[in-house]
């Protein structure tokens, strides 16, 4: 399958028929779009997609449980905030039971000792069913999420698949060295999986999250215990069901639905876990270095916030620096660890660039994420609503002008208006805060020196957009700026080849690559004496 990237699938998608291509259930007034603020609307009445839940239990040991406790708790459509499905409740007993389940898959069941080719076999069966039940993938998605339908069909699905067919491709290509030594010894180093591993994923990306936590680890032959985020915890379950359909043996792959506090940290700090993955804030992600290191000091890969800058320098053409910038900051409604949310102009293009990204914002189309052509759909839920709510509250109170924006979008649900905002300084909490959301600031610099300090002058450091027709400019900015990723002239490519990780409080470890393989396995040497050899 060929490489696929996300910016320009996100391209086409939205020049597909306005007509949705999976059956969606409707009202028999499903309403008018409206609105007062843009060419976008929000529906009175949201459509249903035709997607039976069938899944909400725990996955332990190849089947669907209950949680211990027999708890469940609601997951909600963030277009309405009604109540989608309840789900059961995982708290510590249901971590216990999970890495239970791995630890004897690991120990005494078949995927360690299966030759590599028969998990690389496995694994391409299981891309493969994801393939054929995409469509109800994404609309799952879209329900619990609320991103655009056409965004997860037609960009996360195929680079999930691609993820996986990516890692499928590496499973059977691990090996170790054969290394010379100063002496009669003949000396090998073995790549060996790590056991039993631990992964908690966000809300902001599910199904991609999982792929870049699942994927390596089962390509080294490890056995895993997944947390979803309590937010978005339904689509994890219907993969998890495809991927034993594929093969794959019991207790290879658990998943639990469950809290921060209780099944969170249980999995963090437990002591028969080998290895623990995190996706989310740097505020979580310290309290599960700190468990993890207090407990059996097992290893931990963290992938965290950003406070990214986006850098338009002076020689750029402004419409395309402009289209650019706002899909690097509003691209899954702001919630993008990388998101470009620092958006630095040069002074010569600085009032140009603001009128023209401010006009852009306007037009972007807000409403029913199951509507085509829908560019933003709500916040996750009303807590991230709220905060971002703040932090246009604390914009608007600073000495930065509001260009755009900065409401509430209709009566229902938890969308926000796309907001600018321009003369931003850097001791503003927008310039120095992750706000995961829609609200764009853009700052004015001088010259290279200034943005570069400037730019680096932030806990974070997880990504930077340079946008230059210079190739020394762009040189000189991508060795300077301390970030994971520096993208020139365009953003958010995500291939599964391209490792992304940050600098700073912006985590530890990679993903994706063949960097993120040496997350999953251990190193082992082996020195066996030679007795009168040929040859050393």
């Amino acid at each position: 399958m060929a490489t696929r990237k996300i910016s320009s699938l996100l391209s086409r998608s939205l020049s597909l028929s306005s007509s949705p291509p999976l059956s969606f259930r409707k009202g028999s007034n499903w309403g008018r779009y409206f609105s007062r603020y843009s060419t976008a609307a929000v529906i009175e009445e949201p459509i249903i997609p035709n997607v039976d839940i069938k899944h909400t239990q725990l996955l332990i040991n190849g089947k669907f449980v209950d949680s211990a406790s027999g708890k469940k708790f609601p997951t909600y459509d963030p277009r309405t905030g009604d109540v989608i499905a309840h789900v059961a409740e995982g708290d510590a007993e249901d971590i216990n039971r999970a890495v239970a389940a791995a630890r004897k898959a690991f120990d005494e069941g078949p995927w360690p000792k299966m030759t590599a080719y028969e998990r690389v076999r496995i694994i391409l069966k299981f891309a493969d069913l994801v393939e054929k039940h995409s469509e109800e993938l994404a609309a799952l998605e879209t329900w619990d999420n609320g991103k655009p339908f056409q965004q997860a069909f037609k960009s996360e699905l195929p680079l999930f698949v691609r993820l996986f067919r990516y890692y499928a491709g590496w499973a059977d290509k691990i090996h170790g060295l054969t290394v010379p030594a100063d002496g009669p010894y003949h000396v090998q180093t073995l790549h060996e999986p790590i056991g039993v591993a631990g992964q908690i994923i966000p809300w902001n990306f599910p199904l991609i999250m999982f792929a870049w936590k699942v994927g390596p680890a089962l390509a080294c032959g490890n056995t895993i215990v997944l947390k979803t985020a309590e937010q978005t915890p339904l689509t994890a379950l219907l993969v998890g069901k495809l991927f034993h359909e594929a093969g794959l043996p019991p207790g290879v792959l658990n998943i639990v639905s469950g809290f921060g506090p209780t099944a969170g940290a249980a999995l963090a700090s437990h002591m028969d876990v080998d290895k623990i993955a995190f996706t989310g804030s740097t505020e979580t992600g310290q309290t599960v270095l700190e468990l993890a290191a207090k407990s059996n000091l097992k290893p931990a890969t963290l992938e965290l916030g950003g406070k990214s800058p986006f850098i338009v320098c002076g020689d750029a053409d402004v419409d395309k620096a402009v289209e650019l910038a706002h899909f690097a900051l509003f691209f899954n409604q702001g919630q993008c660890c990388c998101a470009g949310s620092r958006t630095y102009v040069h002074e010569s293009v600085y009032d140009e660039f603001v009128e023209k990204a401010t006009q852009r914002a306007k037009r972007r189309s807000v409403g029913d994420p199951f509507k085509s052509g829908i560019e933003q759909g709500p916040q996750i839920d009303t807590e991230q609503f709220e905060k971002v709510m703040r932090y246009i509250k604390s914009g608007t109170e600073s000495s930065a002008k509001l260009e755009c924006g900065g409401e509430r979008f209709g009566s229902k649900g938890f969308f926000v208006q796309p907001t600018v905002f321009s003369n931003v300084q850097e001791d503003m909490l927008i310039a120095q805060d992750e706000i995961f959301g829609p609200v764009q600031s853009i700052l004015k610099f001088r010259d290279l020196d200034d943005v570069i300090r400037r730019a680096n002058t932030t806990r974070y450091g997880l990504a930077a957009g340079v946008f230059t027709q210079n190739l020394d400019t762009a040189n000189k900015l991508s060795r300077a700026l301390k970030t994971g990723t520096v993208w020139v002239n365009c953003f958010d490519v995500f291939d599964a080849a391209i490792p992304f990780g940050g600098y700073k409080m912006s985590g530890m470890g990679r993903e994706k690559s063949v960097y993120s393989l040496n997350n999953y396995l251990q190193v082992k040497a082996v020195v066996t004496a030679l007795k009168d050899p040929a040859w050393l």
